[in-house]
């Protein structure tokens, strides 16, 4: 599996981060071929190589759409709904991983609540 695992250590500080009893909800799992972070079994951010996925409710896609080192993800060539790749450039600053955490949490949140 080839994925950044400085970066994966960025991705934990940032978890770190959030409201207490949350960091506690997130596992970690090989997808991808990179390494997945899912929040209560629902995937937030990952890595492949030296950049992140991200998923990303569909209200907000079309707003971080524009955001420079951001395109949709499309490993079958196809964009894959609600799914962006993000690359270094957008995750320079500690301040930068935790927008695309905190956005990856959201989206996760949301979907849960959908299925209660």
């Amino acid at each position: 599996m080839a994925f950044d695992r400085e970066l994966a250590e960025r991705i934990s500080t940032a978890l770190v981060q959030l409201p207490p009893g949350i960091t506690n909800e997130f596992s970690e799992k090989q997808m991808f071929g990179g390494l997945a972070f899912l929040y209560k079994g629902k995937m937030t951010v990952g890595i492949v190589k030296d950049g992140l996925m991200v998923r990303v409710i569909q209200e907000k896609m079309q707003e971080v759409s524009q955001i420079e080192g951001v395109r949709p993800m499309d490993f079958t060539k196809k964009p894959m709904k609600e799914f962006l790749f993000v690359s270094p450039i957008a995750f320079e600053t500690g301040q930068q991983m935790q927008y695309w955490v905190n956005l990856g949490l959201e989206h996760a949140q949301k979907k849960l609540k959908e299925i209660a």
